[in-house]
């Protein structure tokens, strides 16, 4: 089977000093609204193939009623919005890729579908999420929800934590920004040996920066498609990643020998708060969203665009567009109600009232955190208003 490997974000040393995003000002290219004809988003959505028609007629009303909000993207009012191309530094001018319709993605030979032995989806955290104590386990523990809840239907486990040690991957010292990171390709290596027979896909997560090779300056994660594994990072989502007084900024220069891990040792995390979450619950769903065979998204706003930058990242919403829903649900075969309301039950729930940690967890912590979700405050009337459409409220 071909190997296909996605690159999340990330640039080389020749493409970015450390700590600067290219501004408007100093790129060639004009803020560009991309927008579609109403026709050829219908093509996207629905297919000229008739089968694949009927098989969008079994959609209820309201159901279709939703996603043909995406016929008028920018309109007063609609749900979706169309992308907006702020500089060349953005994922679509930098990395040119073929568009993909739901019929290439539902005809695509290499795509992976869960079935009745593998439907579940393992993460796997690497390395140190903070102390050690009841509020790291909880941040794990959401993450964890929330993919349920995205992936709705799937079940979603946690494996048990591993170190950097553990996992015998390369590292280094970031020349620019000096931090510490550990290389991609390593870590994919461990997770392929890690994964249960039962998994559908395994992703590993960590707070310690990453890069693919030697000449790149770093990546937020990398994913192989073929055998349904991805890493990612979320260490460049704290707020002072990209300033001098970021605190994973080593203060000396070592000289690192390979295998000498305990550099890891009380190393560096960013503090839990609610853009962080936000941030990881984001990257995460794009990443796990690649291993079904769904291609970057360049039809409307949607969790599935690619980007290059935190800032880029940052503008992307937290759910599909229609045609990258389409894409999921045929796959899972989720009702697009129902998994709309697991969304809000998990932002809207009280998280100190939960009586014990699901079958999955990693947490057995008496001691339940309230759950920093003010940033989801706009995905959240998003939610209200799809809802709105689907139940005829």
């Amino acid at each position: 089977m071909t190997s296909f490997q996605y690159v999340l974000g990330g640039n080389n040393f020749r493409c970015q000093r450390f700590g600067r995003v290219p501004c408007l000002c100093e790129t060639n290219l004009q803020m560009n609204v991309i927008q579609h004809s109403k026709e050829t988003f219908q093509k996207a959505l629905l297919s000229d193939n008739q089968d694949l028609v009927k098989l969008y007629c079994k959609y209820t009303k309201e159901e279709r009623l939703l996603l043909e909000e995406g016929f008028h993207p920018g309109s007063l009012g609609s749900l979706f919005q169309p992308i907006t191309v702020h500089s060349d530094s953005d994922w679509i001018p930098a990395h040119p890729e073929e568009r993909q319709d739901f019929e290439s993605f539902y005809r695509d030979p290499y795509r992976k579908t869960p079935n009745a032995s593998q439907n579940t989806i393992y993460i796997q955290t690497i390395g140190s999420f903070g102390e050690a104590g009841e509020q790291t386990d909880q941040y794990v523990e959401w993450l964890r929800q929330y993919c349920q809840a995205f992936f709705y239907g799937l079940s979603v486990k946690l494996l048990p934590a591993v170190s950097v040690a553990e996992t015998r991957c390369s590292f280094r010292v970031n020349s620019n920004s000096h931090n510490l990171q550990i290389l991609t390709g390593d870590l994919l290596r461990f997770l392929g040996n890690r994964k249960p027979k039962d998994a559908f896909c395994i992703v590993g997560i960590t707070m310690i920066d990453l890069y693919p090779k030697d000449s790149w300056n770093f990546v937020f994660g990398q994913a192989s498609l073929s055998m349904g594994m991805g890493v990612f990072s979320f260490a460049r989502y704290d707020d002072n990643f990209y300033t001098r007084n970021y605190a994973g900024r080593l203060k000396k220069r070592l000289q690192l020998k390979q295998g000498e891990y305990s550099v890891f040792d009380g190393y560096y995390t960013p503090p839990i708060t609610s853009t962080l979450l936000l941030r990881s619950c984001k990257t995460m769903t794009h990443e796990i969203g690649h291993m079904f065979g769904i291609k970057h998204c360049q039809w409307l706003n949607c969790v599935m665009q690619g980007s290059n930058h935190l800032e880029e990242s940052d503008r992307r919403p937290l759910d599909f567009c229609p045609i990258c829903l389409r894409k999921l649900q045929v796959s899972i075969s989720f009702k697009i109600a129902e998994r709309y309301k697991a969304l809000l039950r998990w932002m809207e729930e009280d998280q100190r009232a939960t009586c014990s940690p699901e079958e999955g967890s990693a947490s057995h912590s008496a001691i339940l955190f309230p759950k920093p979700n003010e940033a989801f405050h706009t995905y959240k009337q998003w939610l209200h208003r799809c809802l709105d459409i689907l139940e005829k409220r």
